[in-house]
């Protein structure tokens, strides 16, 4: 019920898709994760979505190639005009998703471009040494004469999405289908419908392939041991691939054991360092605070590459000037965006204690949604999200290292001949990534994520021993 017009909202219904088969139905009421909206979904068969260990999987003697040619045709089927399961997609996200409808659409068209065959053979490529492997068993021999065959064999992984980018529902299909996988993605509340919509495009173009046959996508509540206590075995998968916050990633551990392992993309914060360089002129100020706010607002500051803290070397007066020339350039992505939603209360409450503390801190903006910047002296200790900035100021960036630590992800750099002065000090503290300042979101085809090269990690790597030649 709207309590402000009185009519019954409608239950927004979270088809599910098992190896192939569009399964619909209103058998269970959720809400979701950020807006609290409910949708439904139908009864889940669990033997329709485990593939038992005694079948071959679908994919495994399917070309590399072929998969490639399949996902590249996956891709311009999903941004086609006629395409109803991703225009139903965007529909439906719009009720539930935090992000606007407009945003939504544009971040799941720009992650199609992931489906092109010279990006996925790069990556392919730059996650396995010799990518023959996928395709069948290499012969080896080691300086002693001793035979093998190595195979990169098929995994059978659990996939558990986030629900902040649709890019990554993209990414891990096209992974999952390209080291040949049986793939169970299960879905979060936020985003119930972009897998399924990916899915179901797929089978559109050929219900028989294996690609088809080889996924399902599921939603059912994190921590449901009714369901999770029977899936999360060794009898059925090999691995689960983790995605999300503390609470999930805490929640698969307890499942972990011989034969079940994690690969995870747990919890990160992306911070920038900027050098006094930024201060040589007006013109490199403005410069430096419009590449800032750049990392600022990815994916409107819900993305884990997202800069929550900007470590700015320079005088309080220096700093205050890049605070003030920040939140210009962040205000103005915001509005651009069309996502100006407020604050939450806690986060609210914390800013505006900080504005009456201006001996202190100092705050530009309001915490109204349309961007807010902090500068204190040590960083704040909450998260920032939903388009603040909390600028340390710093009398060298030397003193900015000792806030790296393993779950810093992303570090944006400024100026960038300095950069190689500090990425020795960045990874010995836990960074995973330096980029210029402004480039958060882009990324070097192939790199490692998260520290890892996760296709390498995904395969389950057999050996046949053949005795000496």
């Amino acid at each position: 019920m709207n309590a402000v017009t009185g009519v019954q909202t409608p239950i927004i219904s979270a088809p599910i898709f098992a190896r192939g088969v569009v399964i619909e139905g209103n058998d269970s009421t959720h809400k979701s994760r950020d807006l609290g909206v409910t949708f439904a979904t139908p009864k889940i068969d669990l033997n329709k979505i485990v593939h038992p260990r005694t079948e071959v999987p679908p994919l495994l003697n399917v070309p590399l190639a072929e998969i490639i040619d399949f996902l590249v045709e996956t891709g311009q089927k999903m941004l086609a005009s006629d395409n109803p399961y991703m225009q139903e997609c965007f529909d439906r996200m719009a009720s539930t998703h935090i992000l606007p409808r407009s945003v939504v659409e544009n971040v799941a068209r720009h992650a199609v471009a992931y489906l092109n065959k010279d990006i996925l053979k790069a990556e392919v490529e730059q996650n396995f040494p010799d990518p023959r492997a996928l395709d069948g068993w290499v012969p080896k021999q080691d300086f002693t004469g001793r035979k093998s065959f190595v195979r990169a064999f098929a995994p059978r992984l659990i996939h558990v999405l986030p629900g902040n980018s649709p890019g990554v529902a993209v990414k891990s299909v096209a992974q999952g289908a390209m080291v040949k996988g049986i793939n169970l993605f299960k879905m979060s509340s936020a985003d119930p419908f972009t897998m399924v919509a990916i899915l179901r495009t797929m089978a559109m173009i050929d219900p028989e392939h294996p690609i088809v046959k080889s996924m399902s996508a599921v939603y059912w509540r994190g921590g449901d041991a009714a369901i999770e206590q029977v899936l999360y075995r060794p009898q059925y998968f090999d691995k689960i691939v983790a995605w999300g916050g503390g609470d999930a990633i805490n929640n698969v551990i307890k499942y972990l054991g011989p034969g079940f392992q994690l690969v995870s993309f747990d919890p990160k914060t992306s911070i920038s360092m900027v050098g006094r360089e930024a201060f040589a002129s007006e013109e490199t100020l403005e410069r430096a605070a419009d590449l800032a706010s750049a990392d600022v607002m990815t994916l409107n500051q819900e993305a884990c590459v997202a800069s929550r803290f900007q470590y700015v070397e320079g005088s309080q007066e220096q700093v205050d000037r890049f605070c003030a020339a920040l939140h210009r350039r962040i205000a103005a992505r915001a509005k651009d965006s069309g996502d100006i939603r407020p604050l939450d209360m806690d986060l609210r409450e914390q800013i505006e204690t900080m504005i009456m503390m201006d001996d202190e801190y100092g705050v530009w903006g309001k915490p109204d949604g349309k961007g807010v910047v902090i500068r204190s002296e040590e960083p704040v200790d909450f998260h920032p999200i939903n388009k603040t900035a909390n600028v340390v100021r710093v009398d060298s960036l030397d003193d900015a290292v000792k806030y790296i630590n393993v779950a810093t992800q992303t570090v944006g750099f400024y100026p960038f001949n300095r950069m190689p002065d500090y990425r020795d000090r960045l990874a010995s503290g836990g960074a995973q990534r330096i980029v210029h300042l402004g480039e958060a979101g882009p990324s070097t085809i192939g790199n490692p994520h998260d520290a890892m090269y996760p296709m390498h990690r995904f395969v389950h790597w057999m050996a046949h021993e053949d005795g000496r030649a």
